[in-house]
C-alpha cells in the first residue's frame, strides 16, 4: 500500500535512468483525449462524472490516463491516483490507501465518526468498519478536497483493485453529478469489475486504424524491411504496446521473423522474458521478487532480493533492469512499466524460485502481517492446516471490515491448504455464502463447482441448499424445490441447528408467496415449521406462517402483530415483521416495522439490505398515498440494487415505479416499465410480480376509458391458472375491477367474482381486505342499496385510505348526478377532486372536474403544486430539509455527498420562489404562481 512505499535513506532516485512514461504525442487518439479533456473540462465547473476505459492490454489505456493527469496538474487541479495490483486483491481497501492518503490531513473536516471510519479502514487505528460507512467517508473527504479546488481520481488496472477499494471507488464515481471531481479509470477488456456491475460509463479504446497504426511503427522503427514492416503490422492489429516492444525484440534477438503462431499477449510477454534474460542473476532476482510484490517498498525489496539471491543485490543490479526499460521508477517506488511484463517475468520464472520470492518477503515484512500472511500462503506448497487456519482468521477478519471478497479469496486459498477434504468443502461453502451476500454470484458458484458434494452431512447440504436459492433459483421447478428445502430443513433441525433450518423454510415460504404452490406443499412447510418449535411470537415464526397459510394462520398472526412491542433496533425480526404484515394487508403496520429495518440499515451502510427494504415495502405505500415516498425510495432501491448486484430488486421496483406513472397519467412510461418486467428473465413465473403488473395495464386500460379491455385484463387475475394471478394480491384487485365492470356493463360477473371476498374479509381482518370489500361492495351495490353502502365503506376503513376514499367520492358523486340528485353530487366530487390534486392524480382528478361541470359547476383546472417542479430525489431532499435535517444529515441519510445536497438545494429554492431553508415547508404545499 502507499504508506509502505519508502525508498531507503541512502537511496536517490536522481542516481538512476528513467524511462518517462511519455503521456504526450499520442498517435491516433484524439477523438478520446477530446473526450477526456471535455470530461475534465466540465468537472472544472462543478459537473462532475465518471468513466471507465476498456480495452485488451497494450491497447493505450494508461497512456490516455497519463494524458489526462499530466494536463489535471499542468492546470493546478489536485490529482488523486492508484493502481490495481493483482496480488494485493486481498488486502481490504488497498487501492483506498493509495488513493486517499494525501488527502488524509483533510480528514480533520469530517464529522468524528467518519474520520474514525477512514482511519480505522487504512489501517492507522484499530477498528473493523462496514465497507459503505467507508465510502460514504470517502465520498465525504473527495468532497471536502473538491469543494477547494477540482479534484480528478485516476485509478488504473480496476479488475486488479482489491474489491473493497473497487466497491468505495464505484460509490464515489455514481455521486459526484456535483462536485468538480473527475473520476477515471482504465480496466482489461473481458474482465469483470465492480465497476461494470454498477453499470458506471464506460467506452471500449479501440486498437490504432492502419494509417496510425503505419505511423507509429515507422516513428519506433523506420529501418524495417517491408516485409517484416508488414508481419509485424498485421500481428500488432493496431495494439500500441506491440507496436512499440515487438520491434525492439526483433532487434534485440537479430532477428528477421516474427513468432506468429502465439497469441500477441503470449508474444509480448516472450518478447520481454527474453529482454530479462539479458540480466544478471541478482537483477533477475530482484525483478522477481519485485513480480511477486509489486508494492514492496526499495528498501525491503533490496533485502529480500539479496536473501534469496544469495549474494548482495544492489542499486547498480536496479538500474540494469531500468536500463532495459521493463521497469521506472515513480515516486522513489519500483513498477513495472506494463503489467505484461510482470507476468512475463514471474510466469517464466522456476516453481522453486517463486516459492522463495514469496518466503522471502514473507519474512521482511513481519510488519506487515496480512500481507506476510498472503505471501506465507503463497509460498505453500500441498496442505498445511496451520495457514489454513490463520487465512479463516484473516477472512473473518476481513469480512468483519465489509471485505466480503478478501474473505472470499482467502477461504478460498484455506480451502485449497486444507489437509481434510470435509474441511475443504465447509471453507468453499463458506466462501460462496459470503459471495452471495455481494451478488457475486458467478464466483459463488465457482466455489461450489470446485466443492466436493458427494457426501454433503446435513449442516453443509443445508449452507449449500441456501447457496443455491441465491445463485441458481430460477433453475429449479418451484413446487419440487420446495418440498427439497423442507426436507433439508428437517435434517439439519435433527442435526441440532433449528436457525438454519428456519431460514430454509423462510426460503421454501418466500417460493409460495412469489412463485405460488399447491396447497399440498403450503401445509408441507407449516408442518415441518411447527416441529421447529419456535416461540409463537418470533418474527420468523410469524413471517412464514403469513406468507404459507394466510387464511388459516392469518388471523393469528395479525394479532400476535397487535399485541407485540418488538425491538425495533433488530434489524431481521423488523424485515420478518414487517414481510408479515405486508402480506396479509396490514400495510400501515408494515411499513412501520419495514421503515425501521431500512432505517438500520442505513445506519449500518447495507446497501444490498436497503435494495429490497425500500423496493419490497413501496408497493403498500402506493396504496396508502404516499406517492412521492414511493417514487423516491423506490429510485433509490434501484440505485442500491445496481450498486450491490442485487438484480431482481431493479425489475421489481419497476412494478411500484409503473403502477404510479399509470395513476398519474403518464402512460407512456408506465408501458415502459411494463415492457421491461415482461421482458426480465428475472421475474419468470415471478407471480407476486406479474400480478400487480397486470393490474397496473387494467389500470392503465381503465384511465383511458377501455373499461373492457381493463375488465379482461383484471378479471385474469382471478383465475388460479393464469400465471398473473396470485391467491392474495388477486384480492387486492378488486376495486379496479369493480371500477371497470360498472363502466364496462359487466356487474353481475363481478360481483360472481368476488362473491368470497367478504368472508375472507371477515376471516382474515387485515385493513387492506376490509377496505377492497368495502370499496367494491358499495361501487358493485344496487340502486336501493347503494347509498347505505356508500355511507358505511366512507365512515369505516375506506374513510382513511385517502385514495379509495376519493375514488368511491367519485363513483358516489358520479352515481348522484345519474339520479338527477345534483345538489348532493356536488359535495362528494369536490372531495374527491381535491383529493385527487393533492397526490398528483391527474386522469382521476380530471374525471371528478367533468363530473362537476355536468352538475353545473364550473371547476378550473388543478394549479400546479410547488412539489410537481421537483424530481422524486429533489423532493426527497427538499422534504427532509424542511424537517430540520442538516445537509450532513441528510447526506448520510441517502449516501451523498452533503456538497451534493447543497447544490441539489441551491437549485430547489429559485424554484420554489424561496432564499431560505426555514421557506421549505410552506413552499411545498402552496401552489404556484
Amino acid at each position: 500500500m502507499g504508506s509502505e512505499i519508502s525508498a531507503p535513506p541512502f537511496f536517490s532516485s536522481d542516481m538512476l535512468a528513467t524511462t518517462p512514461a511519455g503521456s504526450r504525442g499520442l498517435v491516433g487518439r484524439e477523438q478520446y483525449l477530446t473526450l477526456l479533456r471535455d470530461l475534465l473540462d466540465r468537472a472544472v465547473a462543478g459537473n462532475g462524472s465518471a468513466l471507465v476505459l476498456r480495452g485488451e492490454a497494450g491497447i493505450g489505456k494508461s497512456a490516455l490516463l497519463a494524458a489526462v493527469r499530466d494536463t489535471a496538474i499542468e492546470r493546478g487541479l489536485t490529482v488523486l491516483s492508484a493502481t490495481g495490483v493483482e496480488n494485493e486483491a486481498s488486502l481490504p481497501f488497498a487501492a483506498l490507501h493509495q488513493l486517499l492518503h494525501p488527502l488524509m490531513s483533510e480528514a480533520a473536516n469530517l464529522p468524528l465518526t467518519q474520520q474514525r471510519t477512514l482511519r480505522a479502514a487504512l489501517g492507522q487505528e484499530d477498528g473493523s468498519p462496514d465497507l459503505y460507512p467507508v465510502a460514504l467517508a470517502a465520498l465525504q473527504l473527495v468532497g471536502e478536497a473538491a469543494g477547494k479546488c477540482p479534484t480528478v481520481l485516476i485509478v488504473d488496472d480496476l479488475q486488479w483493485l482489491d474489491s473493497c477499494s473497487a466497491e468505495v471507488l464505484s460509490f464515489v464515481a455514481r455521486r459526484v453529478g456535483s462536485d468538480a471531481v473527475l473520476t477515471l479509470a482504465a480496466s482489461r477488456a473481458g474482465q469483470a469489475d465492480p465497476a461494470h456491475r454498477a453499470r458506471l460509463p464506460d467506452i471500449i479504446v479501440d486498437p490504432l486504424d492502419e494509417r496510425d497504426a503505419i505511423a507509429l511503427l515507422d516513428a519506433q522503427a523506420p529501418a524495417l524491411t517491408t516485409t517484416v514492416r508488414q508481419r509485424l503490422l498485421e500481428q500488432a492489429s493496431g495494439n500500441p504496446l506491440a507496436l512499440i516492444e515487438l520491434p525492439r525484440a526483433l532487434r534485440e534477438t537479430n532477428a528477421d521473423r516474427v513468432v506468429e503462431e502465439f497469441p500477441l499477449t503470449t508474444r509480448l510477454e516472450a518478447a520481454f522474458a527474453a529482454r530479462s534474460a539479458e540480466l544478471s542473476d541478482p537483477a533477475r532476482v530482484l525483478l522477481l521478487v519485485l513480480a511477486a510484490d509489486v508494492t514492496c517498498d526499495l528498501r525491503r525489496l533490496l533485502q529480500a532480493a539479496t536473501e534469496l539471491a544469495e549474494t548482495p543485490v544492489t542499486t547498480a543490479h536496479l538500474q540494469e533492469a531500468l536500463d532495459v526499460g521493463l521497469v521506472e521508477l515513480s515516486s522513489a517506488a519500483l513498477r513495472f512499466r506494463h503489467p505484461l511484463m510482470r507476468s512475463a517475468v514471474y510466469v517464466r520464472a522456476p516453481l522453486a524460485k517463486r516459492l522463495g520470492a514469496h518466503t522471502t518477503l514473507a519474512g521482511v515484512l513481519a510488519d506487515f502481517p496480512d500481507k506476510q500472511l498472503l505471501h506465507r500462503a503463497a509460498a505453500t506448497l500441498g496442505a498445511d492446516d496451520t495457514i489454513a487456519a490463520l487465512l479463516e482468521d484473516y477472512a473473518e477478519r476481513s469480512r468483519a471490515r465489509g471485505a466480503i471478497m478478501a474473505a472470499v479469496s482467502a477461504l478460498h486459498r484455506a480451502a485449497e491448504l486444507s489437509e481434510s477434504p470435509d474441511r475443504t468443502t465447509a471453507l468453499l461453502l463458506h466462501a460462496a455464502e459470503l459471495a452471495c451476500e455481494t451478488g457475486a454470484r458467478r464466483e459463488a458458484q465457482d466455489l461450489v463447482d470446485r466443492a466436493n458434494l458427494g457426501a454433503l452431512g446435513p449442516i453443509e447440504r443445508a449452507r449449500l441448499a441456501n447457496v443455491q436459492e441465491v445463485i441458481a433459483f430460477g433453475r429449479y421447478d418451484p413446487e419440487g424445490r420446495i418440498f427439497e428445502l423442507i426436507d433439508i430443513a428437517a435434517q439439519v433441525h435433527t442435526a441440532g441447528n433449528t436457525d438454519l433450518a428456519a431460514e430454509l423454510l423462510w426460503r421454501a415460504a418466500s417460493r409460495s408467496f412469489f412463485q405460488e404452490a399447491s396447497s399440498d406443499a403450503r401445509e408441507a412447510i407449516a408442518t415441518q415449521l411447527d416441529i421447529l418449535d419456535l416461540p409463537a411470537h418470533d418474527p420468523r415464526q410469524l413471517a412464514i406462517d403469513a406468507y404459507t397459510l394466510p387464511w388459516d394462520r392469518g388471523p393469528a398472526v395479525l394479532d400476535h402483530l397487535a399485541r407485540l412491542t418488538p425491538d425495533r433496533s433488530d434489524a431481521a425480526a423488523m424485515r420478518f415483521l414487517g414481510y408479515a404484515a405486508l402480506s396479509l394487508g396490514d400495510f400501515r403496520r408494515g411499513s412501520s416495522y419495514i421503515d425501521a429495518a431500512a432505517s438500520i440499515g442505513r445506519n449500518q451502510g447495507r446497501l444490498g439490505l436497503l435494495a429490497g427494504i425500500l423496493g419490497a415495502g413501496n408497493w403498500s405505500r402506493i396504496w396508502l398515498g404516499e406517492w412521492d415516498t414511493v417514487r423516491a425510495e423506490t429510485e433509490e432501491s434501484r440505485s442500491f440494487a445496481q450498486e450491490t448486484g442485487e438484480e431482481f430488486h431493479l425489475v421489481a421496483g419497476r412494478t411500484n415505479l409503473a403502477m404510479i406513472a399509470a395513476l398519474r397519467g403518464e402512460t407512456e412510461l408506465a408501458d415502459d416499465h411494463l415492457r421491461e418486467i415482461h421482458t426480465s428473465l428475472l421475474a419468470t413465473g415471478m407471480r407476486s410480480i406479474h400480478a400487480a403488473a397486470q393490474q397496473t395495464r387494467g389500470m392503465i386500460h381503465l384511465l383511458a376509458g377501455r373499461a373492457d379491455d381493463a375488465y379482461t385484463a383484471l378479471q385474469r387475475v382471478f383465475d388460479p391458472a393464469d400465471p398473473v394471478s396470485h391467491p392474495m394480491r388477486c384480492w387486492w384487485i378488486a376495486p379496479e375491477l369493480a371500477d371497470a365492470a360498472v363502466a364496462a356493463e359487466k356487474v353481475d360477473a363481478a360481483r360472481q367474482l368476488l362473491a368470497e371476498l367478504p368472508a375472507l374479509a371477515t376471516q382474515l381482518p387485515a385493513p387492506m381486505l376490509s377496505v377492497v370489500d368495502e370499496y367494491s361492495r358499495a361501487v358493485l351495490a344496487d340502486d336501493a342499496d347503494a347509498d347505505t353502502a356508500y355511507a358505511d365503506a366512507l365512515n369505516s376503513h375506506v374513510g382513511s385510505w385517502p385514495l379509495y376514499r376519493a375514488r368511491l367520492q367519485l363513483h358516489h358523486g358520479r352515481r348522484l348526478r345519474r339520479q338527477r340528485r345534483i345538489s348532493e353530487a356536488r359535495e362528494p366530487l369536490r372531495a374527491a377532486r381535491d383529493t385527487f390534486d393533492a397526490l398528483g392524480a391527474d386522469p382521476w382528478a380530471e374525471a371528478a372536474r367533468n363530473e362537476l361541470r355536468a352538475t353545473g359547476e364550473a371547476s378550473t383546472r388543478r394549479t400546479l403544486n410547488a412539489r410537481d417542479q421537483l424530481t422524486p430525489q429533489e423532493l426527497q431532499i427538499a422534504t427532509l430539509a424542511a424537517d430540520g435535517l442538516t445537509n450532513r444529515q441528510i447526506a448520510e441519510r441517502l449516501y451523498l455527498s452533503h456538497r451534493t445536497i447543497g447544490s441539489h438545494l441551491y437549485r430547489i429554492y429559485p424554484r420554489l420562489g424561496i432564499t431560505s431553508r426555514i421557506e421549505l415547508a410552506e413552499a411545498l404545499e402552496r401552489p404556484t404562481t
